[in-house]
C-alpha cells in the first residue's frame, strides 16, 4: 500500500437535535464510518457512557461508541477528555493497522472546557506511524495556549523523524492555528477550502488533517443531507502518500 486515507468526523456525541425533538444518530454514523473507507479514522465528541440517554433512547449501544462505530477488523482506541454529570465523552481513534501503544494528555485551559489529545502510535507497512487526535477550545486564546502544548507534547513524545498525523476538529474560524502549525513543520492541504461546519449549510473549516512525513494527495468532504443529520460537522476525507 502505498496511499494513506485519513478520516476526521466530530460525531456530536451521536445525538442530534435538541430536548424532545433529540434524535439518535449512532447507528446511522455506523454506517456512514464504514463508507468513508478510511485507514485511519480520528473522531471527536465521542461518548464512552451517557447515563441519561441510555435510559431515554431504547437503542442506545451496549458498548462504548469508538467500539460500535469501528468497523469489522478495526481497531478502537479511545480516551477521554470531560467528565460531565450524567457520563463522559472524548477522543477516538479507529485504526485498519494494528496499534502499538497509546496515551492521553490533558489540554483542559480553563475550568469550562475540558479537552485533551490522544496519541496512538499504528504500524503500516512495518512503519511506525504516530496520530494524535485534538479537539481544541473555543475560545481563541485558548487555542493558542493548546496548540503550543501540543508542539511541546510532539516534541517530547515522537520522535523528530516518525511520520506524524495531527487532526480533528480545532475550532478555528480563521488561519492562527494553521499558521501556528506550519511553523512546526505540519503541512496540510489550501486553509479555509473545504468548509465542515454546520453540516447542513458549511460556511467554515474547523476539521482538518495535518501530517509531517507524508505527502499530500486529495481531500474531500462528503455533502448532501445524509450527512448534515447526523452530526453539526461534516467529515473530512484526505488521501497521502506514504514515504517509500
Amino acid at each position: 500500500m502505498k496511499t494513506l486515507r485519513v478520516a476526521t468526523y466530530n460525531i456530536h456525541k451521536g445525538v442530534q437535535g435538541l430536548g424532545p425533538r433529540r434524535r439518535l444518530e449512532i447507528h446511522n454514523l455506523g454506517l456512514a464510518v464504514e463508507q468513508l473507507d478510511a485507514d485511519i479514522v480520528c473522531l471527536q465528541e465521542v461518548r464512552k457512557v451517557h447515563r441519561r440517554e441510555e435510559q431515554y433512547f431504547s437503542r442506545w449501544p451496549e458498548m462504548p461508541q469508538a467500539d460500535f462505530l469501528a468497523p469489522e477488523g478495526y481497531e478502537a482506541v479511545y480516551r477521554t477528555n470531560a467528565y460531565t454529570r450524567h457520563g463522559e465523552h472524548g477522543n477516538a481513534m479507529l485504526s485498519r493497522w494494528p496499534v502499538l501503544a497509546h496515551q492521553h494528555e490533558d489540554m483542559s485551559d480553563h475550568r469550562f472546557e475540558q479537552r485533551g489529545l490522544l496519541h496512538s502510535e499504528v504500524v503500516v507497512n512495518g512503519m511506525a506511524l504516530h496520530v494524535v487526535v485534538v479537539h481544541l477550545g473555543l475560545i481563541r486564546a485558548s487555542r493558542m495556549r493548546q496548540a503550543a502544548q501540543l508542539d511541546s507534547y510532539i516534541a517530547r513524545e515522537i520522535p523528530a523523524d516518525a511520520p506524524l498525523i495531527v487532526a480533528g476538529d480545532f475550532n478555528d474560524w480563521g488561519e492562527r492555528v494553521h499558521r501556528h502549525f506550519a511553523a512546526m513543520g505540519l503541512q496540510t492541504f489550501k486553509p479555509s477550502t473545504n468548509p465542515t461546519f454546520p453540516a447542513r449549510l458549511p460556511l467554515v473549516q474547523l476539521d482538518y488533517v495535518y501530517v509531517r512525513g507524508l505527502r499530500p494527495l486529495s481531500v474531500e468532504v462528503p455533502r448532501g443531507r445524509v450527512w448534515w443529520r447526523m452530526s453539526d460537522h461534516l467529515p473530512l476525507i484526505a488521501e497521502f502518500e506514504l514515504p517509500a
